[in-house]
């Protein structure tokens, strides 16, 4: 949304091929947890942590999402690029502050 929101002007192109990579990845690591939950569901009732079962499905499960975190430790600092654009393009918008004047028969007293 905060994307939508900038000026094209503003925007970075490879920002929307950074969102995509992102989206991806958290829909894969969704799928890789749906598929977890399911595994550790289906283990014996004996295979808690610490047992060579558990512990060699939980390795599995880890080893399988790394690509995806990869994907996030390498593109997620696109949404702080564009959160910042945002405020950049923002501050631009505001008005300028507009000094007041003096009220009528008072003294101002500057400082040199």
């Amino acid at each position: 949304m905060q994307l939508e929101s900038l000026p094209s002007n503003a925007v970075q192109n490879r920002w929307a091929y950074q969102l995509g990579v992102l989206q991806a990845a958290l829909d894969g690591l969704d799928t890789l947890r749906d598929q977890w939950l399911r595994t550790r569901d289906g283990l014996p009732a004996d295979a808690r942590p610490g047992t060579p079962v558990f512990d060699d499905a939980l390795a599995e499960y880890h080893a399988e999402s790394w690509s995806y975190l990869d994907d996030w430790a390498t593109h997620g600092h696109a949404l702080a690029d564009i959160n910042s654009a945002v405020k950049h393009a923002a501050s631009l918008r505001a008005p300028a502050p507009t000094a007041s004047a003096p009220a009528a028969g008072r003294a101002v007293s500057v400082r040199r």
